[in-house]
């Protein structure tokens, strides 16, 4: 671990207990920042854990589950008990409903992810801004999906909320951006091998798309270069 741009550098990473969340908090720590793991499945996330110490990184798990009623006040009141500032957070986690014509869309199953996709988004942004604001170089990475801005049939329920999730999130870069040193960007990752795609795709071969890691790697990179906020690219690598 000779190459450590972010040592002495906190990161947050919500759904990190596999897939995209998982490879994006082991590049970080692989590159020195102590990483907080966040998702709702303890016994994944300690794997992870598991897997960046034993490659000498530093981590710390916090199950959380982002749809609970104040889970990420709670969350930011601990961290915010043990680090002074919070340098990158990135917002991972999302929940995709079954792709239904918009008529037929469940009304509870689209108002879970309305709040795990938009809600706990701006609960994130609430609750970790002062520590952000105490960084000095704090970043923010969002993870959208090519259907906020270029709708498909029967993806209603999922692109209306990602569709939110991507004006949040611009509005608070407009916000901060001559105010605080603050950057925030939203990264399309592209067709890439999860568990939410296979749903989405149940009959395609999941290595004729790239793994998790490309992204990883690509938003680790990110972090690490002087951005503009508001910023927008997609991993097109496969």
């Amino acid at each position: 671990m000779s190459d450590q741009p972010f040592r002495g550098e906190v990161a947050l990473v919500t759904g990190a207990s596999r897939g995209i969340g998982a490879a994006t908090a082991v590049a970080l720590a692989q590159k020195g920042a102590h990483v907080i793991l966040t998702a709702r499945d303890t016994k994944a996330l300690e794997k992870v854990e598991e897997q960046i110490h034993a490659a000498g990184g530093t981590a710390t798990i916090a199950p959380v589950d982002l749809a609970e009623p104040d889970g990420i006040a709670r969350l930011a009141t601990a961290v915010s008990q043990r680090w002074e500032k919070l340098d990158m957070l990135v917002i991972n986690a999302a929940l995709l409903p079954e792709l239904t014509s918009v008529a037929d869309i469940d009304q509870i199953a689209y108002n879970k992810a309305l709040t795990v996709n938009v809600l706990a988004t701006q609960a994130l942004i609430g609750n970790f801004d002062p520590l952000l604001r105490k960084s000095g170089n704090a970043r923010i990475i969002g993870l959208t999906s090519s259907v906020a801005t270029s709708p498909k049939a029967y993806w209603g329920a999922y692109a209306s909320s990602k569709a939110a999730f991507e004006v949040l999130l611009d509005c608070y870069a407009q916000e901060t951006g001559n105010v605080a040193k603050l950057r925030v960007a939203i990264v399309n990752p592209a067709r890439t091998r999860t568990t939410m795609r296979a749903r989405a795709y149940p009959g395609e071969d999941p290595m004729s798309v790239k793994p998790p890691e490309i992204v990883a790697e690509r938003l680790v990179a990110l972090l690490g270069e002087q951005f503009d906020s508001g910023h927008r690219e997609t991993v097109n690598h496969s």
